[in-house]
């Protein structure tokens, strides 16, 4: 066949279109599958930059002595407990400190309908940063002003149904032991946080004194008797002797700092790592993100052979395809060797329609991927915290997409090997 060499690629192409609903149907599997591979890898990228940005913002981590994992999972995500709490004066000291530019501190242990509750001042929703932006942002009301007021995460105004001005009461550590409920101090809902797709939307916050408050009249875990004067068994005057102001401030699970240049990183945790009055942690919330998210790497390997699977199903059903056709094509391709096209030219011409078919594939699926993220990208980075890159094209991508069509290519190598093997006995008459 004169010209055979360059005519194959118009050949391909127009095979390929006389066989276009079939070949359709084969092309949108492989799209599909290319979604979910490009889609996963993105998803996983963004749970990882959301879970290493959870902590925006903050330079150190500072509470008892233990594991940087512990202290992290507890001030950070409300995870875990049982930690000591340290000595409230440690705040005071911090923020003296030259290079220490604010200090929030954190209490926990309550907790609502199974919501933990974060006892902390005003400061926290400025400096509590969403992936080095701008503070927390309210949906509706404002931060607390009174010992009576909460601020609710905007997963629990949701799931739970609260409104601004609504009341609840709070439960003394899990809520499940006998008279576990703060009922002599209720709350009333004072605002609502955006979501962030952070622990914060699962948080109620509350005044750090009103947390003393309100455990004035609990000693152990145990709320003492009505009939016995708290402040004689405490000697801290309870809810009825003294507002929420003259309350000394409870001792804190954790305190967060900011510091004014993070070149003074290191000389602040020197500081702290050697407090003489109680033993101190400062944790590098970075370093500890590291070690935690080395747990994850199991799952995110888990969720890319799932995803490669899918495309290695999406080439199978392409060879599938190609070798189901071979027999209907045999007069086809006897008439390309009457022609002149050598047995090796018809495999050439069968491994490019399947590489034209992936590429098609593929292409859509990556267009598939880039609407999805840029249409709902800002949705999930609210509702889960996935931060999804905006950006349309990545180098990583050019691989992936580079990696599946030179797959479709190889894999139709066993048909093109059979059509190859056919051609060199069939004539212009096939076997019926």
């Amino acid at each position: 066949m004169r010209g055979a060499a360059g005519g194959l690629f118009p050949l391909v192409w127009r095979g390929a279109w006389h066989r276009r609903g079939t070949l359709g149907l084969t092309a949108l599997a492989i799209a599909l599958a290319v979604t979910l591979l490009l889609a996963t890898e993105r998803l996983r990228a963004g749970a990882e930059a959301g879970f290493r940005q959870a902590a925006s913002g903050v330079d150190l981590v500072v509470g008892a002595p233990g594991h940087p994992v512990e202290l992290l999972l507890k001030a950070v995500f409300r995870l875990g407990g049982g930690a000591k709490p340290v000595d409230p004066e440690i705040l005071s000291r911090l923020r003296a400190l030259p290079g220490v530019q604010w200090a929030v501190p954190l209490a926990l242990g309550d907790s609502h309908r199974g919501y933990p509750v974060v006892a902390t001042e005003a400061g926290y929703f400025t400096h509590w940063r969403l992936r080095e932006r701008t503070g927390l942002t309210f949906e509706d009301g404002r931060a607390f002003g009174t010992a009576r007021e909460v601020v609710l995460g905007g997963e629990v105004a949701s799931a739970l149904g609260y409104r601004v001005g609504d009341e609840l009461v709070l439960a003394h550590g899990d809520g499940q032991g006998p008279a576990a409920h703060h009922d002599d101090h209720p709350f009333v809902v004072s605002g609502i946080l955006s979501r962030t797709g952070t622990p914060v939307d699962r948080s109620l916050h509350i005044d750090l004194a009103a947390f003393g408050t309100m455990h004035s009249s609990w000693v152990g875990g145990l709320r003492l008797p009505p009939s016995l004067p708290v402040g004689a068994s405490t000697g801290r005057p309870g809810p009825s002797e003294a507002d929420s102001s003259s309350m000394p401030l409870p001792r804190l699970d954790a305190v967060l700092v900011g510091l004014h240049a993070r070149g003074q990183v290191f000389a602040v945790k020197s500081w702290i790592d050697d407090y003489s009055d109680e033993p101190l942690m400062a944790v590098l919330p970075g370093v500890a993100l590291d070690q935690l998210a080395g747990f994850m790497d199991a799952g995110q390997g888990v969720l890319r052979a799932v995803s490669s699977l899918v495309v290695v199903l999406g080439l199978a059903g392409l060879v599938a395809v190609v070798l189901t056709s071979l027999r209907e094509r045999r007069r086809e391709l006897a008439i390309l060797r009457a022609n002149g096209a050598s047995p090796g030219q018809i495999a050439i011409l069968l491994c490019l329609e399947g590489a034209l078919v992936t590429a098609v594939g593929a292409l859509l699926g990556f267009v598939v991927t880039g609407l999805v993220s840029a249409w709902a990208g800002p949705w999930i980075e609210t509702r889960y915290g996935l931060v999804l890159d905006a950006a349309w094209f990545e180098a990583a991508d050019a691989w992936r997409l580079l990696a599946v069509v030179v797959g479709g290519a190889l894999v139709s190598l066993l048909p093109a090997w059979r059509a190859y093997r056919q051609s060199l006995a069939d004539g212009l008459t096939p076997e019926v």
